[in-house]
């Protein structure tokens, strides 16, 4: 059953999922405020970033794919009957543009290249689907990248990302219990310590995919 933007924001709870948070933020919106949706904008776009890089769109398309994937919930928040399927949804939708967008990009260079004859002779060979060595060497150069990276960061902070990085849905309370740190206070420091490092990383002129 739905619940209401007043029984989601009154849980009693002192932490909440992303998901829980998506579904607070739809409510809002449907009910006029958008500061809420404004946030969970800027907490799960890295999210979708990451998930459309994965289906093999380049950087420089990830973030219109992005932002279409963020208009297309605009358009279809009152229609959406599960408040706390827009997670799931988000990355439904995000996963199918970035393959579009990968068919396109291909289905344009297909047009580009001019085929073979089709002879015994003009018969391509299909590339490997191993990494190639300029892949491997920059994924490499990117994770040290990110390690340095990392290691400048305060100790508090690497302590808290080390944490949750270990699984896909980190464990807060077991996090602050580890750390010291009030369960309520986790979402944002990591939020703020994952700027510093995007910061560090920009100022050293690493990358955090390999292209």
């Amino acid at each position: 059953m739905t619940r209401t933007t007043d029984e989601l924001a009154d849980t009693g709870q002192p932490e909440s999922s992303l998901g829980d948070r998506g579904a607070f933020a739809l409510l809002e919106y449907r009910d006029g405020r958008n500061a809420a949706l404004a946030e969970f904008v800027r907490e799960a776009t890295p999210l979708l970033w990451h998930t459309v890089r994965a289906q093999g769109v380049d950087r420089e398309q990830a973030d219109d794919v992005v932002q279409t994937v963020w208009v297309a919930l605009v358009r279809n928040a009152m229609t959406i009957k599960e408040p706390h399927a827009v997670l799931k949804w988000l990355l439904i939708t995000a996963k199918r543009a970035a393959w579009e967008t990968v068919r396109k990009q291909r289905d344009e260079a297909r047009r580009r290249t001019e085929l073979p004859d089709d002879t015994e002779e003009g018969v391509p060979t299909l590339p490997s689907t191993d990494p190639t060595p300029d892949v491997e060497v920059l994924t490499n150069e990117r994770d040290r990248g990110l390690w340095r990276a990392l290691g400048r960061l305060p100790e508090r902070c690497q302590k808290l990302l080390r944490l949750v990085s270990l699984a896909d849905r980190p464990d807060y309370k077991a996090i602050s219990a580890a750390t010291g740190m009030p369960v309520g206070s986790i979402g944002s420091t990591r939020g703020r310590c994952l700027a510093k490092l995007r910061d560090i990383i920009d100022v050293q002129g690493e990358s955090w995919e390999a292209s």
